[in-house]
Formats: structure tokens, sequence, C-alpha cells
């Protein structure tokens, strides 16, 4: 994809994380029926209406823009160009459960990836740096910005003690205070813009995290992905442009941390001397 292009794809990106944005505020004032994708009684997994009509709405609007290009959606499993090299991630509403609890901190984003790697990045977040609700977005080659302005967050230079975005791993003598928000895309657009010193997942979705690792390039910041037992630096999510590739990449959750270069290091130091397995 040429920068011309990805320049095109970054506005329509912005335009439909707007889109998720309004609708999930809008939803916000009214009762809303859930239900649970997990096994009957576990209650685990919950989906609203509104996961499922914003991405609708996107798919409806990239229909009419990018009819042959691909889609991963978490709520719909229809791939209009399976063949396409050009596919786009889309979680209408991560963190779900906050949401339905009125807990707020969630998001809505979406990647663009090339050839399996992130080119273009667009995330909604109920709240950022600027303490408001707003969209991230970058594209490869490009600057971080913040509703079309570049990202300008410096940190505070007397603060010896950051936060980070750990999911329940205890490291003794940590350099940082852990915090989960229950939404990996935010905490993958917080690490960008450098309120989290780093973010660490688990077993991510690919749509949970392709439109942060696009923000957190744009940033500067290092994203390292486990792969045959060893942390490795993340490159995509597959090559290949064929049908049952693009659904293994459906399939992909594998370990990943995104962050500050350094911390990012400390952060494995740390683990490899614990040693912790995940």
């Amino acid at each position: 994809m040429r920068t011309g292009e990805r320049g095109k794809v970054e506005l329509l990106a912005v335009e439909l994380a707007t889109l998720a944005g309004a609708q999930i505020v809008a939803a916000m004032s009214r009762s809303l029926t859930v239900r649970y994708k997990g096994p009957q009684g576990s209650f685990r997994d919950p989906v609203s209406e509104v996961d499922r009509g914003v991405e609708v709405l996107i798919r409806a609007r990239l229909a009419a823009e990018y009819p042959t290009h691909d889609i991963l959606g978490e709520e719909i499993l229809d791939r209009p160009g399976s063949s396409h090299d050009v596919v786009w991630a889309i979680d209408p509403l991560d963190g779900t459960s906050n949401f339905v609890n009125g807990f707020p901190m969630f998001s809505a984003t979406i990647g663009v990836l090339a050839h399996g790697r992130p080119v273009v990045g667009a995330t909604w977040c109920s709240t950022s740096h600027l303490l408001r609700p707003g969209v991230y977005h970058a594209s490869l080659g490009g600057p971080l910005c913040f509703d079309g302005q570049p990202v300008l967050h410096p940190m505070n230079p007397t603060l010896r003690r950051r936060l980070a975005g750990e999911p329940g791993i205890s490291v003794p003598n940590a350099p940082w205070d852990m915090r989960k928000t229950g939404s990996a895309a935010l905490e993958c657009a917080f690490a960008a813009v450098g309120l989290l010193q780093f973010a660490r997942f688990a077993s991510p979705n690919i749509w949970d995290v392709a439109g942060g690792l696009a923000l957190a390039r744009a940033a500067g910041r290092a994203i390292m992905v486990r792969e045959r037992d060893r942390w490795r630096e993340f490159r995509s999510f597959g090559r290949g442009t064929d049908a049952d590739k693009v659904e293994v990449m459906r399939d992909w959750r594998r370990p990943l941390i995104v962050g500050e270069p350094a911390a990012v290091a400390e952060a494995l130091r740390l683990q490899a001397a614990t040693q912790d397995p995940a």
C-alpha cells in the first residue's frame, strides 16, 4: 500500500472509529440487550446489541469504499475479499463487559493490514490523555495523532514510578505499578501515547490489537511477540493472501508486549529472572 493510499485509508479508519464511538455513547442512555458467547451459564463473554450494530455500520461503509478488501470482524464472520492482501481488522466495542456495566473504560478499534502487517490504526477511546473521548490514529511512516493533531504528551520529569498494563503477573520489585482496564485496544493506545510504560497481553485476538500496533509503531514503541518459546520482534500476523492464511490470522492468539523499548526490555528481563512461563 503506497503512502498516498495509506493516508486515504487512515482518514476512512478515523471516520469509522468516530462513527463507532458516537454509536457507543448514544447507546449508553438506553437499556441494552446482553447475551453471552461462552458455555451456557458461564456469563463470561458478554455481547451487546451495540457490538453487532456498530460492525454492521462499519462493514456497510467499507463495502461502499473498498468492496474488494477483506474484513476480519469480531462479531460477523462474513469475509467479502478473502483473497485480497488488504485486511480490515475490526473490534466494534472492546471492553464490552465494562460497557454493559457502565464502567467507562472501553474502545472501538480498526486496524488495516497489508500482507499481514499493521499499516493503519484508528482507536476511539472512551477517555484519553486529554481526559475526553476521541480517536488515536496513525499510518505507517506518519505520526501518532489524536483527533487530527500530533500527540504531544511530555512526561513529568519528577516521576519515579510509572504504570504498566500487566495481566495479573506478579513481578517482585518491579519498578512500575500494575493497571488493567479490561480493554486491550485501550491499553495499546495508552502504551502508544505513554500513559502506560508498556502493556502486556496473554492471548489477544487480532482485532483487539491490530489497530493499536499501528499506533505503537508510529510512536516508536517496541512490540514483542512470544513464538516458539521465545520473545521476538513482532513483524506481521501472517503472510500470503489466500483464504486459508487469512483464516489463520483470525485464529491468531499469542503473548504480546507493547511499550517503551527500555521498559519492554526490563519487563522481559524480570520475567525471565522469575521464570514466569507467560
